[in-house]
């Protein structure tokens, strides 16, 4: 933020004590001059439809990839015309390739946990059937 503002680089702002959230993304959405638009995670994962962007960039990722999964969601809305990429910035031996770490354990816990009714029952023995049945 600093930086473009040093730079005198136009952009539109969003975190969780932003009040007037709507006018915001209002303002981002219909002008063009504002090309870059700074959401924190958080903030970004609730209430937002950002149909006109192009390019979401996750600089500080989140410990849930929920939360990161959400707030990339906002981009994929009725209305959106666009392929959006997404990009996630890591820097090697940080904090954030930790979380990263971590991200990847929690999905697989979930992925692992969260099945369909068919592979559930695919998955029982005759032994499964046989104590349930019991």
């Amino acid at each position: 933020k600093k930086y473009l503002i040093d730079q005198n680089i136009p952009f539109a702002y969003l975190d969780g004590t932003t009040s007037k959230r709507g006018e915001v993304v209002k303002e981002f959405q219909a002008n063009k001059d504002i090309k870059l638009f700074l959401i924190s995670i958080k903030a970004g994962g609730v209430g937002l439809n950002l149909t006109e962007a192009d390019y979401v960039f996750i600089l500080d990722p989140w410990w849930n990839p929920a939360v990161e999964q959400q707030a990339i969601d906002r981009t994929h809305r009725i209305g959106q015309t666009k392929n959006v990429f997404i990009y996630k910035f890591i820097t090697k031996d940080t904090v954030e390739e930790k979380i990263l770490a971590l991200q990847k354990r929690k999905r697989k816990v979930a992925e692992s946990l969260i099945t369909t009714e068919e592979s559930f029952v695919k998955s029982l023995t005759a032994k499964d059937i046989a104590d349930i049945l019991s």
